[in-house]
């Protein structure tokens, strides 16, 4: 049976058209559209259209060879046809039937956001001519050299990400004189000036390419140093770090402290669940109820409002990491048989059991209910209340410089070996000696122990707790950050906060797409960085082994049956 040229591209462009509606129909097309990545150029919806049908372009074109060019740009051609006259078909669609009666966000201005307000005829044309102009860019980009691409997509991506994140880089660059001039010639009103993105992108591409040319220079270059001068090198940077990190919040301001803050407790928690998930493999789904109890020993402990001990928050601090020890303890031992998704059904149920006993009107009097307990007092130094964001933001850090250290020299460690050896074969393990039962109660146990620290900074932080704030989706959401961060990696932990936590705070706008763009990421994360955004490297090069061994194995046997060219 022949295989047709275009059936690559038609396919790939009817997921991608298909994509691109249903994100029309829910809104997200119109609500980014409020945001201008370049002012008055393209908005933050156009770009999200653009985006899916350069992906959809350069998929269809990676299904031919790269010694077919004409291949390669016709399949990517036809997938950018076909995304752009689905939404197309869905503009004449809206303009002869009603569809708002059924879909809320088919309005009027959707239809001139997709149309470029330039009325039906015209802006259907504009709307082909687009996706087959982004279908033949994709191809193009997939035949240029992997320098050019490294160089474009993340000059490209800078230049949407600055857009995106305007609201962040424009109060930064306006307290400091020189900086308030580039302010000046980089943002507009709404977005880049267009003088802005070109000097960005110029400026990202010139660094990217000698860094390309010259990185491996300076790096062997430093490997040459005397170990004396590589370590004063790095203690320099580290000093540098650490300077930065304390200006931080007088310079960001309160907001993005705030903003700050949250990242930094998802980082505890994250750096918690990352010795049970990333280092020992099991997988935990109640996590968060270690969260609940650090809080909540807190608020026992401290809170007048009930009245049993009057605790600080320092004299209670110890006995909040030491109850959520004991519980780590005590969820360890009935689950140390189970592995998998029983593992994770067991420890999911425990995090739901600790959740109702909060809410149980037994508890009520010890634990408030569905009331909460309230004015826990704030942690102090003297006379330094911990009380705003940009005072809590210290406290904070200082607990995520405390646990990232401990999780470094556990990673390396006897025990830290033993957790690897179990999260890759626990018979294996065993039949090495290892002892499954203290590894697995350890990792439990130091887990939920940074999970109660973090429970004991939020419940000071907030001055209250609440059994609704300890729902599932918090062990969700730092499960998914671990997962796109890079399983095992302590740095992963921090850019899968900044990722997932911190950037949809900065865009609190569309915080109703926030669980769509979650899913949306881990897919994406699965398919292109399947060891995460900064993976182990363990991880890394388990995975570049198997990459290797597959495609040896496909060069030996040949191709499968019916994937012959032009059958």
């Amino acid at each position: 049976m022949k295989h047709s040229i275009w059936q690559d591209g038609i396919k790939i462009g009817l997921i991608g058209g298909g994509v691109g509606v249903l994100l029309s129909l829910i809104g997200m097309v119109e609500a980014f559209s409020q945001r201008h990545i370049i002012s008055n150029v393209i908005s933050m919806g156009h770009t999200l259209l653009l985006v899916i049908a350069l992906l959809v372009g350069y998929m269809a074109a990676k299904r031919a060879s790269q010694t077919q060019p004409l291949r390669v740009l016709a399949n990517g051609l036809i997938s950018g046809l076909m995304v752009g006259g689905l939404l197309a078909l869905l503009v004449m669609v809206g303009n002869l039937v009603r569809l708002r009666a059924v879909f809320i966000n088919a309005s009027p201005v959707l239809y001139k956001l997709l149309t470029f307000d330039y009325g039906i005829g015209s802006g259907i044309f504009l709307l082909l001519c687009a996706g087959t102009f982004s279908g033949v860019l994709s191809g193009l980009f997939y035949l240029s050299p992997a320098l050019a691409r490294r160089v474009l997509l993340t000059s490209l991506s800078s230049v949407v990400m600055a857009g995106v994140l305007q609201d962040l880089l424009r109060p930064t660059f306006a307290l400091w004189g020189p900086l308030a001039i580039i302010n000046e010639w980089l943002f507009a009103a709404n977005g880049l000036t267009i003088q802005g993105a070109v000097s960005l992108f110029i400026l990202m591409a010139l660094i990217i390419y000698f860094w390309a040319k010259r990185g491996s220079a300076v790096k062997t270059g430093f490997r040459g140093l005397p170990p004396t001068k590589q370590r004063a090198l790095r203690t320099t940077g580290l000093l540098f770090l650490i300077i930065v990190l304390l200006i931080l919040p007088q310079v960001l301001g309160l907001f993005l402290s705030e903003v700050l803050t949250i990242v930094g407790l998802f980082v505890l928690l994250g750096l918690g669940l990352n010795i049970v998930v990333g280092y020992a493999g099991l997988l935990d789904l109640g996590y968060v109820a270690f969260f609940a109890i650090g809080a909540y020993t807190i608020a026992l402990l401290t809170s007048p409002e009930l009245g049993f001990f009057g605790f600080s928050f320092w004299s209670a601090l110890p006995f909040a990491i030491i109850v959520g020890i004991i519980f780590g303890v005590l969820l360890g031992i009935p689950v140390l048989k189970m592995r998998g998704d029983y593992l994770a059904i067991a420890t999911l149920g425990f995090g739901e059991i600790i959740r109702i006993l909060v809410l149980s009107d037994f508890l009520r009097p010890w634990l408030g209910g569905a009331q909460g307990v309230g004015k826990i007092p704030k942690a102090a130094i003297g006379s330094i209340e911990f009380a705003g964001p940009q005072q809590i933001y210290y406290l904070i850090l200082a607990g995520c410089f405390l646990v990232g250290f401990i999780s470094w020299r556990l990673r390396d460690s006897r025990l830290g070996r033993a957790w690897m050896a179990v999260r890759e074969d626990e018979d294996v393990a065993q039949a090495m000696g290892i002892n499954l039962v203290a590894a697995k109660l350890l990792a439990f146990a130091t887990g939920a122990a940074f999970s109660a620290l973090s429970g004991a900074i939020f419940a000071s932080k907030l001055g209250s707790v609440y059994p609704h704030s300890f729902n599932v989706m918090i062990s969700i959401n730092i499960l998914c950050l671990i997962i796109v961060g890079g399983m095992g990696s302590i740095p992963g932990v921090l850019v899968g906060a900044i990722a997932l936590v911190g950037l949809p705070e900065l865009l609190r706008e569309f915080a109703d797409y926030r669980l769509l763009v979650y899913g949306a990421a881990l897919v994406a994360m699965m398919l292109f960085r399947p060891a995460g955004l900064w993976p182990e490297a363990v991880h890394r090069r388990e995975l570049q082994e198997e990459e290797s061994v597959g495609t040896e194995t496909e060069s030996l046997s040949g191709p499968e049956p019916g994937k012959q060219e032009g059958v």
